[in-house]
């Protein structure tokens, strides 16, 4: 018998009946709908959170003062470190592999525009900040050389920051009293998910060039300093590196993790991507698990279809079918049922995620536009193929006992079958 044939043969006994393979089908199609939904659900999860905690920047290490835990150079342990002006020069002429090097203030400026006065969170920064973490502008432009060189007194806002004191007015070129000094609006950064943050998130804050804080404060010492290396899987021999050059100018034991703490995103990522990719397995197990009760509806009607068909499967060995003849035949009718159940749920599956609505997680704490931030379910094409390679297996595994028992047979005996 040819596959066309064999095809033909299980195409026709499923049609025999209609009922009972329907209803077995049903549930076929309803553990291929759980599988794909969950699957999705998960991966929409999973992509916020990650959006969410990228929102910080790219691959991006932050590192502030802290307190020696070593002895080192005759200084006993218990001493405080703080970051001093040409730390962050030091490193970035001694460490060439190093895309991107700031420092970084964490203050709150008394921000006056006309009769209104708000107390808004403030970061001094320079020029490579921006690009490290991921300030983009939606409105004017972001700092540029000249700024610094020329020590203007031009200020960046982040998008609530703005709404909150300009009231939807537009902020650019407006001059605004920070601390009684005039700074001129230059930017407005565009909303973005922010999940992770220091001090609060850049929406809520304001940018100024670091050296305006000596006009504002008097301020030459940076609270922190933030770097990105040339590349990701560079990040501990990056951290490593800077401490080590801290160490030479601050007379601590370059091996002492808390004379520097540090926050390494690139670290915190890889298992925000394994969480990502956790959470869906995790799903999938739990739709497969679903599923395989619509592949014990397929073995019994398999074991019921064998054991109707007793004398037929006699007579296909009396007229010469082997075993593997025989065996073929029903594992095709069970792959058969169940794949064209499959392809029913892929399509009530693609249906049913268009028409669920996103579900809000981040839209209404960020006051996103068009969901941005929220779990939007959405069938891909590697889901679908994965939710088919859980089906083939339920429908090998299913099909596979009953055509055992047709194969192993006594042709005489299944004859002789009342």
């Amino acid at each position: 018998m040819n596959l066309g044939e064999a095809l033909t043969e299980s195409v026709e006994s499923l049609h025999r009946n209609r009922l009972r393979s329907g209803l077995t089908m049903l549930g076929i199609v309803w553990g291929l709908v759980t599988v794909v939904l969950l699957l999705s659900y998960g991966r929409a999860i999973g992509d916020a959170v990650m959006e969410g905690f990228m929102g910080f920047g790219h691959n991006v290490i932050m590192i502030w003062g802290g307190q020696t835990s070593m002895q080192a150079g005759g200084e006993r342990s218990g001493q405080k470190i703080k970051l001093k002006d040409g730390d962050m020069e030091a490193i970035r002429d001694s460490l060439p592999f190093l895309n991107a090097i700031s420092r970084e203030t964490d203050d709150a400026f008394s921000v006056k525009y006309g009769p209104k006065v708000m107390l808004i969170q403030s970061k001094a920064v320079d020029l490579p900040y921006g690009g490290m973490r991921r300030l983009d502008i939606e409105q004017g432009q972001y700092f540029e050389a000249a700024d610094f060189s020329d020590h203007r007194q031009v200020i960046i806002f982040g998008a609530h920051a703005a709404q909150k004191l300009f009231n939807g007015y537009p902020p650019v070129g407006e001059v605004v009293q920070v601390e009684g000094q005039p700074f001129t609006v230059i930017g407005v950064l565009r909303n973005k998910i922010q999940d992770s943050s220091n001090n609060g998130p850049d929406n809520e804050n304001v940018f100024v060039p670091f050296d305006t804080m000596r006009t504002l404060r008097q301020q030459r010492d940076p609270d922190s300093i933030v770097f990105q290396p040339s590349s990701p899987e560079l990040h501990l021999r990056a951290l490593q590196a800077v401490r080590t050059v801290l160490a030479q100018r601050h007379h601590f034991n370059p091996r002492d993790e808390k004379a520097i703490g540090s926050w390494d995103t690139i670290n915190d990522g890889k298992q925000l991507v394994q969480f990502s990719f956790a959470l869906p397995v995790l799903l999938g197990i739990i739709g497969a698990m679903t599923l395989a009760v619509g592949g014990v509806g397929v073995m019994n009607i398999m074991l019921v279809s064998v054991t109707e068909r007793t004398r037929e499967i006699g007579l296909m060995k009396a007229l010469g079918a082997r075993p593997r003849d025989i065996l073929a035949q029903f594992l095709l009718e069970s792959f058969v049922l169940t794949f064209l159940a499959g392809l029913a749920g892929v399509i009530v599956a693609f249906v049913i995620t268009y028409l669920v609505p996103p579900m809000p997680l981040y839209s209404a704490m960020y006051k996103t536009a068009n969901h941005d931030g929220d779990i939007i379910l959405r069938a891909s094409s590697g889901i679908v193929l994965v939710s088919f390679v859980i089906l083939a297996l339920v429908g090998m595994v299913s099909g596979l006992l009953p055509a055992i028992r047709a194969a192993k047979m006594d042709p005489v005996v299944a004859l002789h079958h009342e």
